[in-house]
């Protein structure tokens, strides 16, 4: 399987003229980037001191505010249950930020992701009630946040895994609906829906963005057992492609802005077809005790490998050690963006 890791980079919008051109020339360094800021699912999401155990780094729904101090010293917690990996996810990989004061770590993390978030209410229904979309997410973090963290916006990544509840919650869907006629539309809309609420983002001065491609979800444990997947390939696909081009659209018309998407399906679908080569062993089921507290030492009587040699954690998250892999590829994909 040949591997594309480069799906789109803009490193310079339109302009009217070269001179607005190069004033408007989109800058981005990994290597200088000091701060993360992170939307997004159960992914990305990490278990905050001041956050919903088991769901976010601060708040939910119900506790939607939040004090300067109380973000200022809320810490990331470590532990088997602090993301959807049972161990450190890949924004902390990542960034080198596993636990304590994000303001204590050498690449900021400062994460608003909600597991178990669609985008938009409009398309989907929440979760729970406290959960809190990315629509949502941004909200929270414009009001609360912004003013508060001490960070440099042009040496800040934005990154956003979405799409992973969105496109599962609806595989069932039947058209037309929400205006739209089949899912290819409908997916249209939710994007669309992102990027809107992502304009309160850009207007607040940051100017670059990492957008995560969804994960081969057709591929999971219970997915492979049925000649009928669902959320199917075509489905994926369809998400992934309609992605890539409106990040493309959102650079071209927003001067000075740099988007970049990682192909999160083609670089795990390799872990998947050449599993050795990574240490991974099992690709088609999980630990039916992946949550048991004593799972990282006692996998042997569960009857189950070694967590870190599955590629699935559960139904359908990835491990800790797929996090760790994925947040290694996505470093070296940053690392070549520099513009």
């Amino acid at each position: 399987m040949k591997l594309n890791l480069i799906l789109v980079f803009f490193c310079q919008a339109a302009s009217a003229s070269v001179i607005a051109s190069q004033k408007q020339k989109a800058s981005f360094d990994w290597h200088e980037t000091n701060f993360l800021l992170a939307f997004g699912d159960s992914y990305t999401f990490v278990h905050g001191t001041a956050g919903r155990e088991n769901y976010s780094f601060i708040g939910d729904e119900f506790t939607f505010a939040f004090t300067p101090a109380q973000l200022l010293t809320n810490e990331i917690v470590q532990n088997q249950t602090s993301t959807s990996a049972g161990g450190p996810n890949w924004v902390e990989y990542l960034t080198g930020c596993f636990s304590g004061l994000p303001s204590k770590c050498k690449k900021q993390l400062w994460d608003f992701a909600f597991a178990g978030a669609d985008v938009s209410t409009t398309f989907t229904p929440l979760h729970h009630s406290y959960t809190i979309s990315l629509e949502r997410q941004i909200e929270q973090w414009n009001t609360y946040a912004r003013s508060v963290i001490p960070v440099d916006t042009s040496k800040t990544l934005v990154a956003i895994f979405i799409g992973i509840n969105d496109i599962n919650d609806s595989d069932k869907y039947t058209f037309p609906r929400n205006n739209a006629t089949d899912f290819a539309s409908f997916y249209k809309m939710i994007i669309d829906a992102e990027f809107k609420a992502l304009e309160t983002v850009w207007k607040a001065g940051y100017r670059n963005y990492l957008f995560m491609n969804l994960p081969p979800l057709d591929k999971t444990p219970s997915n492979l057992k049925t000649s009928t997947p669902l959320p199917n390939a075509t489905m994926v696909h369809t998400w992934n492609s309609l992605l890539a081009t409106t990040s493309q659209a959102f650079s071209s018309s927003h001067p000075g802005t740099k988007t970049m998407v990682f192909d999160t399906y083609a670089y795990l679908s390799k872990i998947l077809a050449n599993p050795a080569e990574y240490g991974i062993k099992n690709t088609t089921a999980f630990c039916p005790n992946y949550d048991a507290p004593d799972i990282e030492t006692n996998w042997a009587a569960y009857g189950c490998e070694r967590i870190k040699e599955y590629f699935w954690y559960n139904s359908g998250h990835i491990t800790w050690r797929v996090h760790e892999l994925l947040a290694g590829e996505v470093g070296r994909f940053l690392r070549g963006e520099k513009c």
